[in-house]
Parts: structure tokens; sequence; C-alpha cells
């Protein structure tokens, strides 16, 4: 069982950092603010999940927090992201 857990765990901070590294790419090769905000904030919120869940998975005793942790980012992030997008365009 640890074995299946460690793989779901794997797979989890694997979708998770191929995420992120898209929102990175997003960020350096889109033209204007709006793009790339909306590039990093849908991509780096399930990256970030992706990285919380399989750090769930891989360590049991930490699970609870890991996973509050990523209900706070989906919660918080998309807000934040808005904010920024708000503040350049009164700028």
């Amino acid at each position: 069982m640890s074995v299946i857990l460690d793989l779901i765990g794997l797979v989890f901070l694997w979708i998770g950092v191929g995420f992120s590294v898209i929102g990175i790419m997003g960020l350096v090769r889109l033209p204007d603010m709006y793009t790339r905000l909306h590039a990093t904030g849908k991509v780096s919120t399930v990256g970030l999940c992706g990285i919380l869940l399989g750090g769930a998975f891989l360590m049991p005793s930490l699970a609870l927090k890991l996973i509050a942790l990523a209900i706070f980012a989906v919660l918080t992030m998309p807000v934040s992201t808005h904010v920024i997008a708000a503040a350049g365009y009164r700028a």
C-alpha cells in the first residue's frame, strides 16, 4: 500500500511541477500584463495544489496541514491576481 501512495504522490508532484513550468513559460512568452497574469494566476494555483497534494500523499503525518494549505491557496490566489490586475488597470 505504501508503494501505491508513493506513486500517487509522485504523480501529483510531477503534475504540480509541470503546471509551474508552464506558468513560467507563459510569464516569459506572453505579450502583456493581463495575459501574463492569467497564465501565472491559473497555473500557479494548480501547480501549487499539485505539489501540496503530492506532499500529502508522501508524508501522511502532514496531510491535514498540506490539504488545508491547498484549500487556502485556492481561495486566496485568484483574489490576489485580481487585485494586481485592478491595480495595473488603474495605473
